[in-house]
């Protein structure tokens, strides 16, 4: 992985960076949350990217994680700054379930779409793909097949861009997440071929 330019916008307290992984041990009391529900805001979380201002792409990566406190969480993200990104995760909850699930945060108020999984789950797989400034968060149990988690479009995201690697502890907690399998290939989020665009009155 050392031949892609990555930058951290956040440091972890501790890292690893090697051509076949990405090691991140997570301080505790970060997140990414901003105003909805909750009303706080935290920026704190560390993200590790690359930029690119190629239009039409999508970026898979394999993560593994030994969460185990509430709210412990690794995955993909499309970090633009502290009120305009995206992201797609596990968040673990407790012994029983996790919260499988996206985050889209636009002009300071963050989103959040979930749903249950078991919590023995500890590897899971994410392809982030852009096409101009819209864009699909999938997930995959075996990198093989991929199952759409979210669709969204971002205002900010109209030319160059950042996306990248996260992980972070909101509570009182330290974990290891792994990141493995990175690729970045062509768009494999293809065009809609369904029902034509309105047409413009």
């Amino acid at each position: 992985m050392n031949k892609w330019n990555w930058t951290w916008t956040r440091e972890p307290k501790a890292y690893a960076i090697s051509n076949e992984k990405i090691e991140i041990l997570t301080n505790p009391h970060t997140d990414l949350w901003q105003r909805t529900y909750y009303h706080f805001r935290n920026d704190n979380a560390p993200v590790l990217q690359m930029t690119t201002s190629k239009k039409y792409f999508s970026f898979i990566v394999k993560t593994e994680f030994e969460s185990k406190v509430r709210f412990d969480q690794c995955g993909i993200i499309m970090y633009l700054d502290s009120e305009n990104w995206i992201k797609g995760s596990i968040e673990y909850e407790n012994e029983t379930f996790q919260h499988l699930g996206s985050v889209v945060t636009q002009n300071g108020y963050s989103d959040w779409a979930t749903t249950e999984i078991n919590a023995n789950i500890k590897s899971m797989w994410y392809r982030l793909s852009r096409r101009d400034d819209d864009f699909c968060i999938e997930c995959s149990e075996d990198g093989q097949k991929f199952k759409q988690m979210r669709i969204c479009h971002m205002a900010k995201a109209n030319d160059e861009i950042q996306f990248g690697i996260y992980a972070c502890s909101p509570e009182e907690s330290s974990f290891k997440a792994v990141f493995t399998n990175m690729e970045i290939t062509e768009c494999q989020w293809r065009a809609h071929d369904g029902q034509a665009p309105d047409e413009e009155q």
